[in-house]
């Protein structure tokens, strides 16, 4: 039930998120937004996502994992249907920042969440299912964009994002705090002192927050500048730097790259549990830059198709790892706060991503302002060597 609870608000936290990837042509030209505004909206959400992580992983070290989770769903959901009622840029502004508090909180409370319930040997694995449920929440979008898009316009289509809030109605009546959880409570209230998020900065985590959090910075830079973008480049004209598909062709290419995307994610899991998740989190990482900079130099459509789930595959499968490593490096009474930490402020610092890549986009194109989403997933790379290896570690 904890798997099911968390991969469901992932799976739902991905849909919402990315409806706005999927319309985004649209609302370029509706709203008479830049480029650059467009990425500027997409970092405003990441920014707002990163302060929800960190106080949503405070809720849960301290109230729970599963009213944290609840809360987070709802926020999403709500502000996604919100957007659908936007009159200008300013209102879909706010509308995406207070989304984002809801998206940033659900991955610290769901990856706590497994990774407390689940041995060390399957840990891997689980999470790995939990993470996977991005990619079909990503399908998820195309399809509804495809289905909806047409016949109600992009309005339409975030409004169908608020369903999600009824996912709480059933993790409510099913779902149990971890028992770890309610042992470090009660094992807190005989504490002179109770921990606080200020211990991950004390030795001896200082520096697996560091390492953690600058790593996911890049993997973050280099996730959102590409798949915030990859939607749009697909359907915007070949004068303004893209392919030029229909939204129905666009949708389908999304479709089939999120194939290779949860194969990513699953596949990550398994062979971390088996070979370790420093050697497996590097080697994603580095396939990832090479498969960028090939996806980035070509222009036939059936290379395109071929090489957008290879792409995903190695371009989303290391986020696996990202939650095992975190899990098995900092104790239960931090853990959440831990995870929404290093996680969303890495996020947090990534939030230029959307920006970046629409700015550079502007005067070179996309093809070309994809190329530094490469270099970050290097960056990301490098940084991991620092890592410890915790494969088989047992959870406090």
């Amino acid at each position: 039930m904890a798997l099911v609870s968390a991969s469901l608000g992932w799976m739902l936290d991905s849909m919402d998120i990315m409806l706005y990837a999927m319309v985004l042509a649209h609302l370029i030209r509706d709203l008479g937004m830049s480029m650059a505004t467009a990425g500027l909206m997409g970092s405003l959400t990441l920014f707002s996502s990163a302060a929800g992580g960190v106080i949503f992983g405070l809720i849960a070290d301290r109230f729970g994992r599963v009213k944290a989770l609840m809360g987070s769903i709802l926020i999403y959901s709500v502000f996604t249907g919100a957007c659908g009622l936007s009159q200008n840029i300013m209102q879909l502004a706010v509308f995406r920042v207070l989304l984002g508090l809801g998206m940033g909180g659900e991955w610290a409370t769901g990856a706590a969440l497994v990774a407390e319930t689940w041995p060390s040997e399957h840990r891997g694995k689980a999470l790995g299912i939990m993470q996977s449920s991005w990619a079909v929440g990503y399908a998820l979008a195309a399809a509804i964009t495809a289905l909806v898009l047409p016949r109600w316009g992009w309005r339409g289509v975030f409004f169908v994002g608020v369903l999600p809030a009824l996912l709480t109605f059933w993790i409510r009546r099913h779902v149990a705090e971890p028992e770890i959880w309610i042992k470090s409570v009660e094992a807190k209230k005989h504490l002179v002192s109770r921990a606080g998020l200020s211990e991950i900065f004390r030795r001896p985590f200082l520096k697996s927050t560091l390492v953690t959090t600058l790593m996911n910075a890049g993997t973050m830079f280099a996730w959102w500048g590409l798949f915030t973008w990859i939607p749009a480049y697909l359907g915007l004209p070949a004068e303004q730097g893209g392919m030029g598909l229909s939204v129905v062709k666009t949708s389908t290419w999304i479709i089939v790259m999120q194939a290779g995307m949860w194969l990513g994610y699953v596949s990550f899991g398994f062979i971390c549990d088996r070979v370790g998740r420093k050697k497996t989190y590097i080697i994603y990482l580095f396939a990832a830059a090479a498969l960028v900079i090939v996806y980035s130099s070509v222009r036939q459509n059936a290379a395109l198709l071929l090489l957008g789930p290879l792409v995903a595959f190695f371009g989303t499968g290391y986020f696996s790892g990202f939650g095992t490593i975190t899990a098995e490096i900092f104790p239960t009474r931090i853990r959440a706060s831990a995870q929404g930490f290093t996680y969303n402020i890495g996020r947090g610092l990534s939030a230029l991503a959307p920006f970046t890549i629409g700015a550079l986009a502007k005067g070179h194109g996309l093809a070309l302002a994809f190329y530094l989403t490469a270099g970050f997933f290097l960056f990301s790379a490098f940084t991991a060597f620092a890592l410890p290896e915790t494969k088989g570690k047992s959870l406090d």
